[in-house]
């Protein structure tokens, strides 16, 4: 009926498929994770898991209306009912996971803080960051890393603060703080496409310090348990999907898989029938969302992966069986 979930009913499926389209908060200024392109279209990582859900629920990667919302409205967003999930680099911490009102799912990307510095400064290290300002956005866990970790060092320094990246790399640009800091994966965008007139990429230096655990994933509210299994399985099917090597080229092959736990998870009927785990979704609803978006490592790849313009190595975020931390919970 076009109205808002409301938090805490334990009917947002019933009215997200009423509806017809998911509410997604998203970010909008992100390279990589969240952004709108000059032709108006929103792209990213991020952008790429509200598909997901969307698929998910309604078979169709476009059933999602993004909503843009700065780190300071996003929990308001979310607890009002405004979004049905929120998918926009956000940092899973016991405070908002207890005091907001809000369920972390699933991690897509693991991640960490990081400094970035123009490329000809001397800055090596935070210790050589003495007496500087640092610019940081307001609203975030960022801010309390930045002064603890500062504090630990005994470095002086200023913090400088933003409600949104553009208030931040216009003041930088400007010259009115030394350093930039946010999640690596946050910072890599922004030097990925940092104007041409002002020296492009090159211009731009991130530290190797990582200053923090950042894990960041989808978010929903607080009191219904179907709605956060919903986009939890979503979000899983990507990861297990690359686990067994079903691609979104190779995936209707795949559904003539002879290996049983295969065709579970890909909605065939194993010994009659096909496994439905109670989810509230089809049983082949892994199957679609491969088709439609992808698994995890087309999404990481097309988005932040080495092919684009972020360069980001898998690192921790490889699958368990390749050292990294991405491990997906049996489907049966």
């Amino acid at each position: 009926d076009g109205t808002a979930a409301q938090p805490g009913d334990g009917r947002v499926l019933q009215r997200v498929r009423d509806r017809g389209r998911i509410n997604c908060g998203v970010n909008e200024a992100v390279p990589g994770f969240g952004f709108v392109t000059a032709a108006g279209e929103f792209q990213g990582f991020d952008i790429d898991y509200c598909r997901v859900v969307a698929v998910a629920v309604f078979g169709d990667p476009d059933a999602v209306d993004f909503r843009p919302l700065t780190a300071e409205q996003r929990f308001t967003a979310l607890q009002a009912g405004e979004i049905d999930v929120l998918i926009r680099n956000t940092t899973w911490t016991a405070s908002r996971d207890g005091s907001e009102g809000a369920t972390f799912l699933h991690t897509t990307f693991y991640d960490g803080q990081g400094m970035m510095v123009r490329a000809d400064s001397q800055y090596e290290e935070l210790e050589d960051m003495g007496g500087t300002t640092i610019c940081v956005l307001s609203g975030t866990t960022t801010e309390l890393n930045l002064e603890s970790q500062f504090q630990a060092r005994d470095v002086d320094y200023t913090p400088l603060s933003f409600e949104d990246n553009d208030g931040i790399q216009q003041a930088f640009q400007q010259e009115r703080c030394d350093g930039w800091t946010s999640d690596k994966s946050q910072l890599a965008g922004v030097r990925s496409n940092w104007p041409a007139n002002q020296g492009g990429p090159e211009a731009l230096r991130i530290l190797d310090v990582t200053m923090s655990k950042e894990p960041l994933g989808p978010v929903v509210r607080d009191g219904d348990t179907q709605w956060a299994q919903v986009v939890d399985w979503a979000v899983i099917a990507t990861i297990q999907a690359e686990e067994f090597e079903i691609t979104s080229d190779n995936v209707d092959e795949m559904l003539e898989s002879d290996d049983p736990e295969v065709a579970r998870f890909l909605g065939q009927p194993v010994e009659g029938e096909a496994f439905d785990p109670g989810l509230g979704l089809e049983p082949d609803f892994a199957a679609t969302i491969i088709r439609e978006v992808g698994n995890y490592g087309e999404i990481y790849e097309r988005n932040v992966g080495e092919g684009s313009p972020l360069a980001l190595e898998r690192g921790i975020n490889a699958l368990w069986t390749d050292g990294g931390l991405h491990y997906a919970p049996p489907y049966r």
